[in-house]
């Protein structure tokens, strides 16, 4: 049996993918990576509380097959940029190292549409650069995902993102064909098709998977 790790599982897409990899029969284990203790109880679930940037000095390796990375802020509630790269860069690719070394062959990362190593805006420019980082590392399997504007319950209220969801929902039915990655999207249509993906063998390589994709896939593992 296969061990999945998870980092960001108190996140808005990681509280509904823990739940489903706790319940997924091809995962004998999970282990959460967090830096303070989940409010969340499994016979499968086994907690890692530490710091990520002290990934490095663990007594033991995080031994997995797979990895899931949902780890994401915000400038504002980050506090500056300097913190908000810590997290959305440095924290991610701690936790990819980590996961590496304990043996995972796979790395399913929640990265954002519009995801440019070269975008003008720092923060699509960000998360690029951090998928072009993960690309060198050499995982067998590598799949990105790329979600417009997430919909689901917060721990805190964003003003300026109920606002726009409010906006693409209405707009939803107008976004189609090309435009159909635009769509708002909710957090558990994302975890579903982390966990869909991870599936089986699966394709190897780099895969991306632009906000519609990612609905379709996630409607298709609901329906199973």
């Amino acid at each position: 049996m296969r061990t999945a790790l998870i980092a960001g599982a108190s996140g808005l897409v990681g509280r509904y993918l823990l739940d489903l990899l706790t319940g997924a029969p091809e995962y004998e284990r999970v282990v959460a990576v967090a830096r303070r203790p989940l409010e969340v109880e499994h016979p499968k679930l086994v907690e890692v509380v530490t710091a990520f940037d002290a990934l490095d000095k663990l007594p033991r390796p995080l031994h997995g097959d797979d990895a899931f990375c949902c780890l994401g802020t915000t400038i504002r509630k980050a506090g500056s940029r300097e913190a908000f790269r810590a997290v959305d860069q440095g924290a991610v690719l701690a936790f990819a190292w980590a996961a590496q070394r304990g043996g995972a062959k796979r790395f399913f990362l929640v990265s954002s549409l519009g995801a440019d190593p070269e975008s003008r805006f720092f923060y699509t420019r960000l998360k690029g650069e951090t998928e072009q980082a993960l690309q060198v590392m050499g995982f067998e399997t590598l799949a990105i995902f790329r979600p417009s504007l997430l919909l689901g319950p917060r721990a805190e209220y964003r003003f300026g993102e109920r606002l726009s969801a409010v906006g693409l929902a209405l707009a939803g039915r107008l976004l189609v064909g090309g435009w159909r990655k635009y769509r708002a999207i909710h957090a558990a249509t994302v975890a579903r098709a982390m966990v869909a993906a991870s599936s089986g063998r699966g394709a190897q390589g780099v895969l991306v998977f632009p906000s519609d994709k990612i609905a379709d896939l996630g409607r298709a593992r609901a329906a199973e």
